[in-house]
């Protein structure tokens, strides 16, 4: 063999080799790599204390998931004020009364939560090229139908001790001096989100002014997150993207899955200048269960008082 093709076949067999344990790595290591992230903002008015706030979203149950389910066991000794849940929590049917009952301390804590696709409709096995298309949906996927999963269900089991149900609508939460607003949409993904209205007339601010606005959805597409800028949110929280579940070095996530820009597939940016926090999620469809360089994840958000503005 001439050594030009010796070299050129050493290069194919290498780069397949590395193919093949970026693949082991994804499928049977990386997915079950359990993180919790931190993070501190300051977003909440000047004077108010410090609450904790733990985002989770993209669980994608299976019953079968120990390592998930002990994950999702730990999160409840953090001990969070307030528990937002940005949807896609099952993968059947089945999961629902065992993820009702791994999460049952965290219900029993204030709370709120969005649906996402998969809350709904039963994942299928799908051409995994079409996740890098622009737009992976079938045209089908968004046409109005009834849900293959019992998403009823699902709401009324998150729900029984309090949590609020954000779907196209408004709650609110009180922490201690902390009057925490939230408005939630359904799922983007699927072209259901209508931002509700505001009640006539407006709430007034409580006395004390200590007032917290989330805006919470599951897929952050652009248009429900100008929407809730254009609400006055403090915060947004979103899932959805898996931080585009296969990421590179030097280069990030492949997709997000929506028209959220890459460079904003998971963590912490801005929008319009609102901080936002998309989270990477715990989980993926039973059908393309890997992820590379994006750990499944929780995330812990210590939320603190703004610095008083200096008057001139």
């Amino acid at each position: 063999m001439r050594p030009a093709l010796a070299a050129v076949g050493a290069a194919g067999a290498l780069g397949l080799g590395a193919a093949a344990a970026a693949h082991v790595w994804a499928r049977h290591v990386e997915i079950h790599r359990y993180t919790l992230r931190e993070l501190a903002l300051e977003v909440l008015p000047p004077g108010t204390r410090t609450i904790r706030v733990l985002h989770i979203s993209d669980i994608h149950l299976m019953p079968e998931q120990d390592r998930k389910l002990h994950f999702l066991r730990h999160l409840a000794s953090l001990r969070p004020h307030l528990v937002i849940d940005t949807g896609d929590n099952i993968a059947s049917a089945a999961s629902i009364p065992v993820l009702a009952e791994v999460l049952d301390p965290l219900l029993r804590r204030p709370g709120a939560f969005v649906m996402g696709s998969n809350d709904m409709f039963e994942p299928q096995p799908k051409n995994p090229a079409r996740y890098l298309l622009p737009d992976p949906r079938p045209a089908e996927m968004i046409e109005p139908k009834e849900p293959t999963l019992p998403v009823d269900e699902l709401a009324r089991r998150l729900s029984a001790h309090g949590w609020k149900d954000l779907t196209n609508s408004r709650a609110h939460i009180e922490l201690g001096g902390l009057e925490v607003r939230l408005v939630g949409v359904d799922d983007p993904h699927l072209e259901r989100d209508e931002i509700p209205a505001l009640p006539d007339p407006a709430p007034a601010l409580p006395e004390h002014g200590n007032v917290l606005r989330l805006g919470v959805a599951h897929a952050p597409y652009q248009r429900v997150l100008d929407a809730f800028v254009a609400d006055g949110a403090d915060l947004v929280l979103a899932g959805h993207t898996h931080g585009g579940q296969l990421r590179l070095p030097g280069i990030g996530a492949l997709v997000t899955n929506c028209d959220l820009p890459r460079a904003q597939a998971r963590g912490h940016s801005t929008w319009r200048g609102v901080p936002m926090n998309v989270s990477a999620g715990m989980g993926a469809s039973p059908y393309s269960d890997y992820r590379l360089f994006t750990p499944p994840e929780a995330t812990l958000l210590t939320l603190r008082a703004r610095k008083p503005v200096a008057r001139p």
